[in-house]
């Protein structure tokens, strides 16, 4: 049945089933002319949205309804991960071609759900309308974060380091592979998952913003990151290529498209691992607390005026200009 035939209100009735995992944050959910949410006492309201738009974002051709509404969640989650706080609703507005089936609609609910819950994130409203040809997801998260562990791109001081976490390149190199149509030789599969099935950072960003200057989430690459947070806290940013963590797969694979796992990693983005900078002495503090998670220093800060340096391996250092993903470029 396609969804012309299902009509709004009943879409809204097939997909509104288990959108609201913690009730107790939630006084009025999806129905009504407009949510009603039960702020916590304290603690500062952050609000993130972002906007998916097939043939963009997205190719149906090689993502799955469910990884897509997984993913489109994921991006806004990892955005509130980046502030240090927690992810507490969801307004979802879509627009949908008339021909699409009702089932990749609940599909895609489905993977939207399975990570809501994942992080106890209530879905309490939005909107739906029709397109003519491209599918359309907009994402509007709600957070919340106590005002001493508020983080944001403007507070890296000289001396800091610069800190990632998990392993960079692996999405970008999943999407050459997917692109390219590459999927059935080795070590692919953790690459594609990393691209089309991302993990937002939420619990390590809330331990991380109880010791860090600044932080960001990679979403455009280290280099546009790094160039945020040098902009913002008007210093320089020195990175050690030697030093940028590789997984085991990237680094069998990257070669394969003529890309080293460093261009990867820095021009690659969609990673949304944790970039952040920190002073030594509260370092020592996270690793202790952190125990065997996986962060690494890749850097440090100076006095600057906003520019971000490469160290390449052969010991030369080289003025770092951000060349991710950019809309209008």
């Amino acid at each position: 049945m396609d969804i012309k035939e299902c009509g709004e209100f009943g879409l809204i009735d097939l997909i509104k089933e288990n959108c609201i995992v913690e009730p107790k944050s939630v006084a009025v959910g999806i129905g009504d002319d407009a949510a009603v949410l039960i702020p916590t006492h304290n603690m500062l309201q952050l609000v993130s949205a972002d906007m998916l738009v097939e043939g963009v974002h997205f190719d149906l051709s090689f993502i799955s309804p469910f990884q897509l509404g997984y993913k489109s969640l994921a991006v806004n989650l990892s955005d509130i991960a980046a502030m240090g706080g927690i992810p507490k609703h969801v307004v979802l507005s879509i627009a949908l071609p008339k021909k699409i089936n009702v089932d990749f609609v609940k599909e895609l609910y489905r993977g939207m759900k399975n990570i809501a819950q994942s992080f106890c994130v209530n879905i309490v409203g939005g909107d739906t309308v029709s397109t003519h040809d491209k599918i359309v997801i907009n994402v509007t998260v709600l957070g919340e974060v106590e005002p001493e562990k508020l983080q944001k791109r403007n507070g890296a001081k000289p001396g800091d380091f610069i800190v990632v976490t998990g392993t960079l390149g692996d999405s970008a190199a999943g999407l050459d592979i997917l692109l390219n149509k590459k999927d059935n030789f080795d070590f692919a599969e953790p690459l594609i998952k990393a691209h089309l099935m991302p993990f937002p950072q939420v619990e390590l960003g809330r331990i991380i913003a109880k010791y860090a200057s600044s932080m960001n989430d990679i979403s455009d690459g280290l280099a546009s990151e790094a160039k945020e947070i040098a902009l913002a806290s008007s210093v320089d940013v020195m990175l050690d290529a030697g030093k940028v963590p590789f997984s085991t797969e990237l680094l069998q694979r990257a070669n394969f498209f003529r890309k080293t796992p460093l261009e990867y990693a820095l021009f690659g983005g969609e990673d949304y691992q944790l970039l952040f900078t920190i002073s030594k002495e509260k370092y020592i503090l996270l690793q202790k607390e952190l125990s065997n998670c996986n962060i690494k220093v890749v850097g440090e800060v100076k006095q600057g005026t906003g520019n971000v340096f490469l160290k390449e391996y052969n010991g030369k250092f080289v003025n770092l200009e951000p060349k991710g993903y950019n809309h209008f470029r």
